[in-house]
């Protein structure tokens, strides 16, 4: 995703990282160290991590036009040994932070009258998925409140949209083994972030001006 925008060159990009500084600093070197793109520390567990952040970017810039709520937390099991710290910490960091952020960088967008919000959903949030009932509950509540708030603020020049990807190559999936469900994708592969991050880019762009309170599937037909 970060990649994608600081390809544009005409965006300030703001990234953050919690337990992975070195991948995050690492990222920008090998990006050029382009002006404007810098990484922040951010745990979504720690509600006092968030408003440090937000305090300290909020010094920092005037605002952001663009918000990308990629935050994405799993633990995994089965509803029946599903422990309570497990249920909470899923959906503090993948839909309590979609609080705390958007209420802090809405008004920037507000006051200038143009503004997105993009939401990483998943195709878990629409479809669910065996032991992901914390996973899928988070997800799924983004989705609905994504669609919520883009009723709101729509006419103040803010849209909110999701993107709601299916089986990506990524961090989480290279862990699991995923040889049957990939059999099942119309297309034959999983995604990648690029493709991903493409879709990310038009909704923040223009070009995507009358698109508003929707979910973009990219999931090769797994899920529609």
């Amino acid at each position: 995703m970060v990649k994608s925008f600081v390809a544009t060159g005409t965006h300030h990009v703001t990234f953050s990282y919690h337990k992975n500084r070195d991948k995050a600093f690492r990222l920008i070197d090998d990006l050029g160290k382009p002006e404007g793109l810098k990484a922040v520390p951010l745990d979504l567990n720690d509600k006092d991590s968030i408003t440090t952040l937000l305090d300290q970017l909020s010094k920092e810039e005037a605002g952001y036009d663009i918000v990308i709520h990629n935050a994405a937390m799993n633990d995994d099991q089965t509803f029946f040994f599903l422990e309570e710290s497990q249920w909470s910490d899923v959906i503090q960091a993948s839909l309590n932070s979609f609080f705390y952020i958007n209420k802090a960088f809405l008004p920037h967008m507000i006051q200038n009258r143009w503004g997105r919000i993009i939401v990483m959903a998943s195709i878990s949030g629409e479809a669910g998925q065996r032991g992901q009932s914390n996973y899928a509950a988070a997800k799924g509540a983004l989705i609905a409140a994504s669609k919520s708030l883009a009723r709101e603020v729509a006419r103040k020049g803010v849209l909110v949209n999701a993107v709601s990807p299916g089986l990506i190559e990524t961090d989480m999936t290279a862990k699991a083994n995923l040889y049957e469900a990939v059999s099942m994708i119309p297309v034959g592969r999983m995604g990648t972030p690029d493709e991903v991050a493409k879709v990310v880019r038009f909704l923040a762009s223009d070009d995507a001006s009358y698109i508003n309170g929707t979910i973009l599937q990219v999931n090769g037909g797994l899920y529609t």
